[in-house]
């Protein structure tokens, strides 16, 4: 199981990694939409580009932050639980989040679907097909919902799950 672990590690060190990369590409559209209305010159889209850009590096990023226990959670709950009782509590949070994650990521890719199969383009100058953009939230939406059935897993199977202060469960 030791390769399904770093599996699974490298692929949301992947999305971060990615999510990294896409804040850099929008810090460069924002830096060229300033240079280019500096001297003179439209950069039709920009705006939209660097909306893709951020909603591309928030989703690539969820299950690497959600994994290195980043998030905002039950923090307040679960601490004042100990021992069997925050365990069955840290796993029902993770089985709800998880569903809710699956769920979301459904409709993300079917949203991709969709927008592919109508031709759906974008409402800005770019006229950018919808799907491209949108593919990135269903890719990342589907990574974050790995990594809370991951954890939940990980909980159910004794191992540990470091939520809320970032220690494992006892």
């Amino acid at each position: 199981m030791s390769w399904l672990r770093r599996a699974l590690d490298g692929l949301y060190l992947a999305g971060a990694m990615l999510a990294a990369s896409f804040t850099v590409v929008m810090l460069a559209v924002i830096l060229a939409q300033i240079l280019a209305r500096w001297i003179g010159f439209g950069f039709p889209g920009a705006t939209e580009y660097a909306g893709y850009c951020m909603a591309a590096s928030f989703f690539f990023a969820l299950a690497y932050a959600f994994d290195r226990g980043a998030h905002i959670r039950v923090h307040l709950l679960l601490s004042r639980l100990a021992g069997r009782a925050r365990r069955i509590a840290e796993l029902w949070c993770l089985l709800v989040a998880g569903g809710l994650a699956w769920y979301f990521a459904f409709y993300a890719i079917r949203a991709v679907r969709v927008s592919r199969l109508i031709g759906d383009v974008s409402q800005g100058q770019d006229a950018t097909p919808l799907w491209i953009p949108q593919l990135s939230m269903a890719i990342g939406a589907v990574l974050f919902a790995v990594a809370l059935t991951d954890h939940a897993l990980r909980l159910l199977v004794g191992g540990e799950a470091r939520l809320g202060d970032g220690k494992p469960a006892d």
